[in-house]
């Protein structure tokens, strides 16, 4: 029997299901499903770089758009996802997001070049744009109140072993039936989503949702950074300027529009949430540069396998799993100011142990310390984050705060891994490359820490004071391994409502 209820019978923060209860337990698969295929997209991707590029003839710049063209349209219109979702119904967007992201990876699969794989993967973000933030706004809509943060506990938790266990498959299916399978494996997840969601999974919707969708804003902001990235991938300055003209026209018909624009400027008229969001764009941008090469770096110059590549980073995975919850009740107590600080650096550290990898390394001696390193620092520095970000914005923004705080971090990867390359000398072939990869390699790195040794020092001057302290503020839920692409989305600050609003 369906579980579903009638358009708007459900108000925003009044759900009815129990977490013990039949009904529960689908809407947590469900849930758990749709945004490991998400995770497992954005983990194993990476490990199949190398080997798609030689399969389909293509150099670095084809390498970093067949990466940033998904997160350019997943950053772009993850806060209108989330806003359809609200207006015409969670599931039912949420539904949609995920056949358009299993067309989009049958796509991608079956790409003959290059560019048919760019534009599927274009795609395929549009699709993780509609999903993504669904998935979370289906529990906080659908379970009662007291049992949410259970709920969304499990939920970030079990993602997590998506996010462990993603390089691992990316690399085995590699090595085994070959990189396209990276991609087609999302049907078959897909088509369970699919069978568990639609007659087990409510609906909801926020009835009091009105107005008209900032569709103007999302497009000029997607074009901005399209023409950005490409310009930063081909190092061409027409393109840099019309990205930098597309992004003012953004900002100025955002301030027009604002509180009905897609991204409300009053939102930034908290210094400490501004500060906050610089944070975020440089610690993630640093970050976008690591995971985009590090597993490139390790099968071209170090020798290692699809599979060994892929699982390197697996300490950061647990780490996080073990200690984020942690770091997080510890900057409640202390303030985030210092294990923000000390664990970005830490992180920056780990960047510069990981500038040695290159021909010959040994995983034990050379990748292991600098990625562990490098986990302690995330582990210390993302939920202090994530909790700060809705701290520091005002009560009623505290719900499009995390949205926007989520795509400031996939902007900063997207422009990352767009523009250190190249100025590293990662163009071309050089991916074929072991010593000329290698010598780009370091130099991102270096470039890397660098910015995270900036983003620890903005933190420190900017947080000057507890907001975490304070009765009303936030517990972070960032459990999972999210710190890949960017913070994860966060309820408001009474654990009701909307994540996005």
């Amino acid at each position: 029997m369906s579980a579903s209820i009638g358009p708007g019978q459900t108000p925003p923060g009044d759900g009815h299901v129990r977490f013990g209860t039949a009904t529960g337990r689908w809407v947590l698969l469900t849930t758990v499903l749709a945004s490991g295929m998400a995770m497992l997209d954005a983990t194993v991707v990476n490990v199949a770089l190398p080997a798609l590029g030689e399969s389909l003839g293509a150099g670095m710049s084809g390498l970093q758009w067949t990466v940033n063209a998904y997160t350019l349209t997943l950053a772009g219109l993850i806060l209108l996802g989330g806003s359809l979702g609200d207006r015409y119904g969670r599931r039912r967007i949420f539904l949609i997001g995920v056949i358009w992201f299993a067309v989009a990876s049958a796509m991608c699969g079956l790409a003959p070049d290059i560019q048919t794989l760019v534009a599927a993967r274009a795609l395929q973000g549009v699709g993780g744009a509609l999903l993504t933030p669904g998935s979370l706004a289906i529990i906080q809509a659908s379970f009662v109140r007291e049992d949410r943060p259970r709920a969304v506990g499990a939920w970030s938790g079990l993602g997590g072993v998506a996010g462990a266990v993603g390089p691992l498959v990316g690399g085995g299916l590699v090595e085994s039936v070959g990189w396209r399978w990276v991609f087609l494996l999302n049907l078959p997840l897909a088509a369970l989503v699919l069978a568990v969601a639609i007659p087990h999974v409510p609906e909801t919707r926020d009835t009091e949702a009105a107005g008209r969708f900032d569709v103007l804003g999302a497009a000029l902001a997607a074009l901005a950074l399209a023409a950005l990235t490409y310009g930063l991938i081909d190092i061409a300055p027409l393109p840099l300027l019309a990205g930098a003209a597309l992004g003012a026209a953004f900002a100025w018909l955002e301030i027009r529009r604002s509180p009905q624009a897609l991204v409300p400027v009053g939102v930034f008229r908290s210094r400490e949430f501004t500060a906050i969001n610089v944070v975020t764009l440089i610690m993630y941008a640093a970050m976008g540069v690591v995971f985009f090469l590090l597993v490139v770096q390790l099968q071209v110059s170090a020798g290692f396998s699809a599979v060994a590549a892929g699982s390197a980073m697996l300490p950061v995975t647990l780490l996080m799993l073990l200690l984020s919850a942690r770091a997080g009740e510890l900057a409640r107590r202390i303030g985030p100011r210092l294990p923000m600080t000390l664990g970005i650096l830490a992180t920056a550290a780990g960047m510069l142990l990981l500038s040695r990898v290159g021909p010959g390394a040994m995983y034990l001696v050379d990748v292991l310390p600098a990625v562990t390193l490098f986990g302690l620092g995330l582990s210390a520095a993302v939920a202090p984050l994530t909790a700060t970000v809705l701290a520091t914005a005002e009560e009623r923004y505290a719900g499009v705060a995390s949205g926007v705080n989520n795509a400031v971090a996939r902007t900063g990867g997207l422009l990352a891994v767009a523009a250190i390359p190249p100025l590293a000398g990662l163009t071309g072939a050089a991916y074929t490359s072991p010593a000329g990869f290698t010598a780009g390699f370091r130099i991102s790195m270096l470039v890397s820490a660098a910015m995270l040794a900036l983003a620890a020092l903005v933190a420190f001057v900017t947080i000057r004071r507890n907001v975490l302290a304070e009765p009303e503020a936030p517990r972070p839920e960032c459990r999972t391994h999210c710190a890949v692409g960017a913070p994860p989305l966060e309820t408001g600050r009474d654990g009701a409502g909307d994540v996005r609003r």
